[in-house]
């Protein structure tokens, strides 16, 4: 997958690995929603998984993997899939050549005319707090470990089209809403930093959509990625992905004819809730759109490593 001037590109998806995930599992072992210290979001599953070594480089101009790539991703998406069905079901691989320790799953949604792209990406790169090594890596390849947790990543992208060639998919074009989010730099020499704006609307977004007062963090339900508006789905299972769909579709058409103004007050200004145009643009919103929100709940606790996690309460999900 290649992202370039607002197309997400396909070049290459496996039919072994797709045949996997269309097979129907027995039962679901079930799973639970947490995020870590880090604001990473991650399903604990009931069992440990092992996650096999990986070349840890890939050179991103070769589009088709290597077979040993694809037969230790498909050994793990396989045991994963035991483990979870309901994350993986519907959806399609994609292979990504510039993040191959961040494999990609997705589907496509229609919803009143409009095409929305459903996009989940696992994060395998090892991390010594949190996993256990099973084999020790070297330069070049990854180690061998286990864990209970598996770090994922997924949103509801709106698209322009869906590219296709000989009755497959190539790529997608995504509606890009959001002019340029580069703001400057701060600092000097090596300390630059780069300052963006998707910050500052992600935290516009989704303060607008949630009941006054509502502790929401470290989740952002509505957040500012691909120089759009992308809805970050926590609920995974194809039944919580359907209702993320129109949801997103209902918050994208209410935003539209505010963007460019929303943009650019961020420019000048951080944002906040006291903000005249936050105030005025959500007296508009319907108070039912709100309650969406009602049940989401976080459970703040510390791990076996004394690190702090929360944990996602929401029946709803």
């Amino acid at each position: 997958m290649e992202q370039v001037l607002g197309e997400i590109r396909l070049a290459y998806s496996d039919p072994e690995i797709n045949t996997l995930l269309a097979t129907e599992a027995e039962a679901e072992p079930g799973f639970t929603r947490h995020f870590n210290q880090g604001e990473e979001f991650f399903i604990k599953l009931s069992r440990e998984f092992t996650v096999p070594s990986f070349l840890i480089h890939h050179d991103v101009r070769k589009q088709v993997p290597e077979k040993q790539y694809i037969s230790s991703l498909g050994g793990l998406v396989s045991e994963l899939h035991a483990l979870a069905p309901s994350v993986f079901s519907g959806l399609t691989y994609m292979f990504d050549p510039a993040e191959t320790l961040r494999p990609a799953f997705f589907q496509v949604y229609r919803v009143a005319g409009c095409t929305y792209l459903y996009l989940m990406r696992l994060d395998l790169v090892f991390k010594p707090q949190n996993h256990i090594v099973v084999e020790t890596g070297t330069n070049d390849r990854a180690p061998v470990y286990r864990t209970t947790d598996l770090i994922i990543e997924a949103d509801v992208i709106p698209l322009v089209s869906v590219h296709n060639q000989n009755g497959k998919v190539t790529g997608f074009e995504i509606e890009q809403l959001i002019s340029d989010t580069w703001i400057g730099e701060t600092g000097r020499g090596y300390f630059v930093q780069g300052i963006w704006l998707d910050t500052e609307l992600t935290k516009f977004f989704s303060k607008l959509f949630v009941p006054p007062g509502k502790r929401m963090y470290p989740y952002y339900p509505l957040t500012s990625k691909f120089r759009t508006i992308t809805h970050t789905v926590i609920g995974l299972t194809g039944e919580s992905r359907r209702r993320a769909i129109p949801y997103l579709h209902r918050v994208r058409e209410f935003l539209l004819p505010y963007l460019d103004e929303i943009q650019e007050m961020l420019r000048s200004q951080e944002f906040s809730e006291d903000l005249p145009t936050f105030q005025e643009i959500r007296k508009k919103i319907p108070l039912e759109w709100l309650g969406v929100w009602d049940s989401f709940g976080l459970d703040v606790y510390l791990n076996d490593r004394e690190m702090k996690e929360y944990e996602v309460v929401d029946p709803s999900l």
